[in-house]
């Protein structure tokens, strides 16, 4: 059995370089234009209607699972879901994920389920990769929206909606990225605690307060017809935040009556006002790059902007070193 997933995870490697290596010379790598077929199974998904909505949803979410793993949080109840924000053509990220602080297996007695989130993508041929990938690691949610990035806030209503329906009993969620590093040691043990009662209606993270960016050239532009306050609520960056398995549903129930906004973080903090949860600050989740050193990473529970390969030398000198002091 492990030479078979062995040989199929060196096959999905070899083909996704083919992959990559036949898109980069003939196909554009401009965002999505219009709808084409996703070639790809569908996986059969579990149907649940989301109770005590009154109100006819303005933001329906009316999205179909492609690829799902509902079986994943079956045979035992994760202390902590961790959702992965990445796009088609980020194999190697996932796997350096997959090898370092996302392995599911890194810590004895406590269960960590780990899942990549992304949409269908305009190519038939990244698809096709995608769901090779999903059947050798079962580690992949796929919902039938446009991968883009103005859609990342359906990727992380995507991620809350399956917590909600497919791993409602978990302790804790983590939502964050495919070029994030997370010290896994401080995130559990100091922060999360398994050994205490866990909280509800929690979250944390970078929290930023700020209001909407008129200039049409930033990547982070508001139109006023969207958004007319001058204000945003409090919210995390979207590079990493914590909150307890409780919010998931909260939120998502909540943005089937909020009007979609694409700046992911922005709009969660939008729910969170409307559900009366404030998040709490922590200084531990940083969103911006940090030059590494052993004792500055053991202080911190993310740093953004990680390559796959710093992400394996970070990890195997923090995991080589844990007997020294700083």
């Amino acid at each position: 059995m492990a030479s078979k997933v062995s040989c199929l995870y060196v096959l999905t490697v070899v083909c996704w370089a083919s992959a990559l290596w036949y898109l980069s010379i003939t196909r554009p790598t401009s965002s999505y234009a219009g709808h084409r077929h996703f070639n790809t199974i569908s996986i059969a998904r579990k149907n649940v209607s989301f109770g005590n909505i009154r109100t006819r949803p303005i933001n329906p979410h009316s999205f179909d699972f492609l690829i799902n793993e509902p079986n994943k949080c079956e045979k035992s109840i994760p202390f902590l879901v961790i959702l992965i924000s990445t796009t088609h053509k980020e194999f190697d990220a996932r796997q350096a994920i997959r090898e370092t602080w996302g392995d599911e297996n890194n810590f004895k007695g406590i269960k960590i389920a780990t899942l990549f989130l992304l949409g269908k993508n305009a190519d038939p041929v990244l698809n096709q990769m995608v769901e090779q990938e999903s059947q050798i690691f079962h580690d992949i949610i796929v919902e039938d929206f446009i991968d883009s990035y103005h859609n990342l806030t359906l990727k992380t209503l995507m991620g809350m909606r399956w917590v909600a329906t497919f791993c409602s009993k978990a302790k804790y969620v983590m939502k964050t990225d495919s070029d994030i590093f997370v010290n896994m040691d401080n995130l559990i043990y100091k922060l999360l605690k398994p050994n205490t009662k866990p909280r509800r209606r929690y979250f944390t993270g970078y929290v930023i307060n700020g209001g909407p960016i008129r200039d049409v050239r930033s990547k982070w532009y508001m139109p006023r017809d969207l958004y007319p306050d001058s204000n945003y609520p409090p919210f995390c960056s979207g590079t990493g935040y914590i909150f307890s398995a409780d919010v998931a549903e909260l939120i998502y129930k909540t943005s089937l009556h909020t009007r979609l906004l694409h700046l992911e973080d922005v709009y969660v903090g939008l729910c969170l006002r409307k559900l009366g949860i404030h998040p709490f600050q922590n200084s531990g989740f940083n969103h911006w790059k940090m030059a590494y050193s052993l004792c500055r990473y053991r202080r911190v529970i993310t740093v953004h902007q990680i390559t796959p390969e710093e992400m394996h030398r970070i990890w195997n000198d923090m995991s080589s070193k844990k007997h020294l002091r700083c």
